[in-house]
């Protein structure tokens, strides 16, 4: 074989090399863009939800016999019910009246409840079928979970107030002009501890924790983190029947006796975070690990 074809052959091997790095280089930057547009796709960059600033100093609040701050929620009228939005027992919208009464700020947590069973030498709640350890539910400042319906109204009952009604619990979530969530029409993951880990919690937080979130009369964690027991029976077509003034749940539950909590959790999506969210086949005497509790009090009581 001659010099030249040897240089030759030499040459093309060359190009073919120099080839295939290129093409590699390229299917590499091709690869990198695929991937970067699927994580947009998959994690896209919330938008920037704007919360209207509140002076919360502005409402009247009482310490309740639990030593832990209610606000007052005047009395008014508000639009209660999911609207064009909302599930089919959310409906129909309409407005509602109900006198004063005060709300606790915070979800109670397992510290104000563990004061509680110390003091009347009650059992601590047991968090029943949790997927991961259930110690990471109870840090002092984290709501309490596990707790029952019939445990939740005890509670509430040895602080002097009570557990609230739905309409009670929506209007202090979402103020006189119905929002979506308690802070307004727009959802944002750094609003509330829904589903994910996106708002920086796998499970709850210590309550108290979103800031932003607060609803129109200063209340915290009205939307996700634990949901919690209501004083009503859940009957799902109860709107189309309720008083206009100061619902309290149906009397008859009839033959499916549950009862319903509100607010969402830690494993719920935005649309299950909304004020007017209604949940329902809970059974007064078992405990659930999303399910927790705060109090109202008649307004003038003792």
């Amino acid at each position: 074989m001659s010099k030249n074809a040897i240089l030759g052959m030499i040459g093309s091997m060359v190009f073919l090399v120099v080839l295939m790095a290129v093409a590699l280089i390229y299917e590499s930057i091709k690869s990198n863009r695929v991937r970067e547009a699927a994580k947009k796709i998959e994690n896209p960059k919330e938008a920037i939800v704007e919360v209207e600033r509140v002076d919360f100093s502005a409402f009247e609040k009482i310490v309740g016999g639990d030593a832990r701050e209610m606000v007052l929620i005047p009395a008014g009228s508000f639009t209660m019910g999911g609207g064009d939005v909302g599930d089919f027992d959310e409906q129909p919208q309409r407005v509602i009246y109900l006198d004063p009464f005060y709300m606790d700020i915070y979800e109670v947590t397992n510290a104000d409840y563990r004061r509680y069973t110390k003091m009347l030498k009650k059992p601590d709640p047991v968090v029943p079928v949790f997927e991961d350890d259930p110690n990471l539910l109870k840090g002092d400042k984290q709501p309490v979970v596990g707790v029952t319906w019939i445990n939740s109204a005890a509670y509430c009952k040895w602080a002097r107030k009570r557990l609230p009604t739905e309409a009670e619990w929506e209007k202090a979530a979402r103020g006189e002009n119905g929002g979506k969530w308690p802070w307004g029409d727009s959802f944002s993951s750094t609003l509330a501890n829904g589903l994910g880990e996106a708002d920086g919690y796998k499970y709850s937080a210590p309550v108290g924790s979103f800031e932003r979130g607060r609803s129109p009369y200063g209340l915290y964690d009205m939307a996700g983190n634990v949901s919690e027991w209501v004083e009503d029976w859940y009957v799902q077509d109860y709107y189309k029947d309720a008083p206009f003034k100061n619902p309290k749940g149906p009397e008859d539950p009839g033959i499916i006796q549950v009862l319903s909590y509100r607010g969402g959790s830690f494993h719920n999506s935005s649309h299950d975070l909304r004020a007017s969210k209604r949940f329902g086949g809970a059974h007064p005497k078992r405990g659930e690990s999303t399910v927790g509790f705060r109090c109202a009090k008649d307004f003038g009581s003792d």
